[in-house]
């Protein structure tokens, strides 16, 4: 199944209409607490250890304990890369409706190190700081833990 990419528009106007849709924030748990889409849910594709930034071995695991595979999940990231390969391994786990938002919060890079493709909140869409508590990454973990 190739992996469908939509924009930050698009992605809003998906989330609005309330058609299900579940916006899954891949970040790490202090980028989501700075600012996230309103609504989103917090799973990490990858954690900050002490030697950096190193896959999360319990990513699938939890998404899997706490959305069934035909949710229709949106990945986004900071900038795009976590978020495709989020969505790669929610759709090889057999998730059936999964597509990413390209840009993520904040814009792909160019080759220059400027913004190419601005993301959600270079665009003016709107950003959270303050998720319920059933949106984090603790609480989510802890169906997984169950």
């Amino acid at each position: 199944m190739d992996l469908k990419r939509i924009s930050p528009e698009e992605t809003k106007e998906l989330l609005d209409a309330d058609d299900g849709f579940v916006y899954l924030d891949v970040r790490d748990v202090a980028e989501f607490a700075a600012g996230h889409p309103p609504g989103a849910k917090n799973v990490p594709v990858f954690e900050r250890g002490p030697m950096g930034m190193a896959p999360n071995s319990s990513f699938v695991e939890v998404v899997e304990a706490n959305f069934t595979k035909e949710t229709k999940i949106i990945t986004g990231c900071l900038r795009g890369p976590r978020s495709m390969r989020a969505a790669q391994m929610l759709i090889a786990a057999g998730f059936s409706e999964v597509i990413d938002m390209r840009g993520g919060l904040d814009g792909e890079m160019d080759p220059m190190g400027g913004i190419g493709y601005p993301g959600w909140q270079r665009r003016g869409l709107p950003v959270s700081s303050d998720p319920k508590p059933e949106d984090t990454y603790s609480a989510l973990k802890q169906t997984s833990d169950r």
